[in-house]
């Protein structure tokens, strides 16, 4: 295992950033023009958590109908998965922002919250994705150790697959907690 890993964890990061990248800059926008107005937030917060209640897994077989290739179904899936509570959790925090003040501070930590679990979401979905297509990538080492009936392997998978997970958790948090604090400061300095 040891050989190919760091091509996995590329492979996994690869399909992670490609979806979620988009997911995060279309989410933050819909969610903000969502969020800025209470009539528009009211008529869509029960909507959008019907697209939040579906499974992203499920949506791989029409993925793959619809792309007719793996990667852009992958793609695609990690996209929906982390979209939904991306746009959700932005248009709250605007909308408490509009409520409490403007106080940028409480919309930037929703957003980021928003991202957070976002990536959490979509990291889950790609490992789970790859268990399924196979070719490479972590899900694709947890699943080939799985069948090879080797316990040493998928434990070392699985704490690849944790320890990326928290490391991106951890950047989103700091970067939100260091752009709250800029503001915090900034909201001083206009007192």
């Amino acid at each position: 295992m040891e050989q190919n890993i760091l091509v996995d964890v590329l492979t996994s990061l690869q399909r992670l950033f490609v979806g979620y990248i988009l997911a995060a800059v279309v989410g933050i926008f819909i969610g903000f023009l969502i969020g800025i107005n209470r009539i528009v937030y009211q008529i869509f917060k029960r909507i959008l958590q019907l697209g939040r209640s579906i499974i992203p897994i499920a949506l791989l077989p029409i993925a793959l109908i619809v792309f007719k290739q793996i990667e852009p179904a992958t793609f695609f899936v990690v996209f929906i998965s982390a979209f939904w509570a991306i746009v959700i959790d932005t248009a709250k925090g605007i909308r408490q922002f509009r409520q409490q003040g403007n106080n940028f501070r409480l919309a930037i930590n929703h957003i980021f919250q928003a991202l957070r679990i976002g990536i959490w979401v979509a990291w889950f979905t790609v490992i789970t994705i790859e268990m399924l297509i196979g070719g490479r990538g972590l899900g694709v080492v947890i699943w080939s150790a799985y069948n090879s009936r080797n316990p040493d392997d998928i434990i070392q998978a699985i704490i690849y697959v944790s320890i990326i997970g928290f490391i991106l958790d951890q950047l989103l948090d700091m970067t939100g907690y260091f752009l709250s604090q800029i503001v915090l400061e900034g909201q001083k300095k206009d007192l």
